[in-house]
C-alpha cells in the first residue's frame, strides 16, 4: 500500500534543521506540504478591536510562506496554503488524497493543538508524528515533570541551563513527490498586503539565515548585554525574534552559531546573555503549554457578553494603540510598532506597564493588539510576557474571577515601570522620542499635502 504523507507547516516554516520534515522524507512515498495562513482568532479580534492582522505582520507572513514555497520547489515540491485556520481543509485533503501519515510540529498553544486533535478525530486511521522541534530541549530531558514546571524563570534556568543541547543539523536533499491527484484548487491565494515593507525585515528562512550569518560575522554578540536594552537600531539586539516566531530559523541553529562565535572570538557575559534570552523563550514555551487556556484569562471560545470597554477605557485604549497617550516614551514606541511591526523588548515592557498601570486597562487587550501587529508575534513569548508584566503568569487555581479581586491579587506581583526614570535611562537625549514624533508629524504633513 502506498504511503502518502501530509506535512503541516505551522511554527516551523523552514527546510533546514527540520528533523520532522526529514523524518517525513524518509517515511512516505508521496508528500503533501501544507500551511495555514495565521489569522486572528475571534477572541483576539474581540480583545484587540482589530479585524485582522496588521499590514506589516501580514506581509512578513506572506514573505515567509513565499520563501518556503520556493525552497520546496527546488526539491520538486509545492506548498498548498489554506486560508481558514480550521480542520475542514485539512480533513478534505486527507480524505481526497488518501493520506496515511500526518506530520505536524507539536505546539504549545491551545488552538494549534486543537486543530490537530480535530483533524485526527475526523480521520482516526491517520498515523501521526509530532515533535517539539521549535525548542532547545525536549520535555523528557528536563529533571522535572512538565506538571511540576518551576513557577519562576530563575528556578527553571538553574535546572536546565547546563543540560546538553543536541546541535546536529538535519540536511534535506530530497523530498517525496506531490501526489499526482493534488491539484491547484487547494492552493488558495494570500491576500495582498497594504504594507510595502516590514521595517527592514524580510520574512522567510533565506532572510533569517542571512541575518543570522551577518550578526555573528560582526562583533555584536560580544557586546550584546550592554546594548540589548536600546530602543532602536538593528545591531543593538540580535533581532532573531521575527524568524524564530515563524520557525524560519530554529533556536538550535542560533545556539550552534553562538557556540561557533564563542569558539572563534571567545565567550563572555554578552554571549551567555544571548543564551539566557533563548532560555527565557524556552521557559515561556513550556509555560504556555502547561497553562493551556488559563494563560489567556478565559477559554478562547468563551467570548464574554458584557460590554468590551466602557467609554473612557475604550478611548484610552484607542489612544494607546495609536501612540497618543501623552506619555512620550510610550507614544514613540507605539508609533514605531504601527510603522514597522516591530518594537524593542524594553519598549514592550514600558508600553505594557503604561496600559496596565497608568491607564488601568486589562492586559489581555494589549496582548491581543500586539498579536495583531508584531512581525515577531509568538503566542507563548507574547502572552506570557504580558501576563508577567501584569502579575498574572501564575494564576491561582482558586483565583476569584471577579475583575477587581483578580486585579488586586495580581497587583503585588506585577511590574510597574517609572516611565520618567526609564526615559532618563534609555532615551536621555530624547533621540528616540524625537525621531518617532517627527516621523509622525512628517507623515501627517504628507497626508495633508496629498489631500490638497
Amino acid at each position: 500500500m502506498k504511503k502518502i504523507g501530509l506535512y503541516l507547516f505551522t511554527n516551523d516554516l523552514r527546510i533546514n534543521d527540520n528533523t520532522l520534515l526529514y523524518q517525513a522524507s524518509q517515511s512516505v512515498d508521496e508528500l503533501l506540504c501544507v500551511a495555514i495562513e495565521p489569522r486572528l482568532s475571534s477572541y483576539s479580534v474581540w480583545l484587540s478591536q482589530e479585524p485582522h492582522n496588521g499590514a506589516h505582520r501580514h506581509l512578513f507572513i506572506k514573505q515567509a510562506l513565499d520563501d518556503l514555497a520556493l525552497s520546496l520547489a527546488r526539491l520538486g515540491q509545492r506548498l498548498f496554503v489554506l486560508e481558514r485556520n480550521t480542520s475542514e481543509g485539512l480533513v478534505q485533503l486527507v480524505k481526497s488524497q488518501q493520506v496515511t501519515h500526518f506530520f505536524a510540529s507539536s505546539h504549545c498553544a491551545h488552538d494549534e493543538r486543537q486543530l490537530v486533535i480535530d483533524t485526527l478525530t475526523q480521520c482516526p486511521d491517520l498515523l501521526i508524528s509530532q515533535q517539539h522541534h521549535t525548542t532547545l530541549f525536549e520535555s523528557d530531558t528536563f529533571p522535572f515533570e512538565l506538571t511540576k514546571l518551576p513557577r519562576s524563570f530563575t528556578k527553571f534556568r538553574l535546572q536546565v541551563e547546563h543540560l546538553e543541547i543536541k546541535t546536529e543539523e538535519s540536511v534535506i536533499a530530497y523530498l517525496p513527490p506531490v501526489p499526482q491527484t493534488a491539484t491547484d484548487p487547494y492552493r488558495e491565494p494570500l491576500l495582498e498586503s497594504e504594507a510595502s515593507d516590514t521595517g527592514g525585515y524580510a520574512g522567510g528562512e533565506t532572510a533569517g539565515l542571512t541575518h543570522l550569518e551577518n550578526y555573528f560575522s560582526n562583533d555584536y554578540a560580544g557586546t550584546y548585554k550592554q546594548t540589548r536594552n536600546a530602543l532602536d537600531s538593528i545591531e543593538n539586539s540580535t533581532k532573531f525574534s521575527p524568524w524564530l516566531a515563524l520557525g524560519c530559523v530554529s533556536p538550535k541553529t542560533i545556539y550552534r552559531h553562538l557556540k561557533q562565535f564563542e569558539a572563534h572570538r571567545g565567550a563572555n557575559d554578552s554571549t551567555y546573555w544571548i543564551y539566557f534570552e533563548l532560555l527565557w523563550r524556552e521557559y515561556f514555551y513550556w509555560k504556555c503549554l502547561t497553562l493551556g487556556t488559563s494563560l489567556f484569562g478565559r477559554k478562547s471560545s468563551d467570548l464574554p457578553n458584557e460590554q468590551l470597554l466602557d467609554t473612557t477605557a475604550g478611548a484610552s485604549f484607542a489612544k494607546w494603540k495609536s501612540g497618543n497617550t501623552n506619555y512620550s516614551i510610550v507614544d514613540a514606541c507605539m508609533r514605531q510598532l504601527n510603522a514597522t511591526g516591530y518594537m524593542s523588548n524594553r519598549g514592550r515592557q514600558l508600553v505594557a506597564s503604561c496600559l496596565i498601570h497608568e491607564l488601568g486597562i486589562d492586559w489581555r487587550h494589549g496582548a491581543a493588539y500586539f498579536e495583531s501587529q508584531l512581525i515577531d508575534y509568538d503566542v507563548s513569548s507574547n502572552w506570557c510576557n504580558w501576563a508577567y508584566i501584569a502579575g498574572a503568569l501564575n494564576p491561582q487555581a482558586t483565583q476569584n474571577t471577579n475583575k477587581q479581586n483578580a486585579a488586586n491579587q495580581s497587583q503585588s506581583k506585577s511590574r510597574h515601570f517609572d516611565l520618567v526614570k526609564q526615559t532618563e535611562m534609555y532615551d536621555p537625549e530624547h533621540a528616540f522620542i524625537n525621531k518617532w514624533h517627527q516621523d509622525d508629524k512628517a507623515s501627517a504633513s504628507t497626508r495633508y499635502q496629498d489631500v490638497i
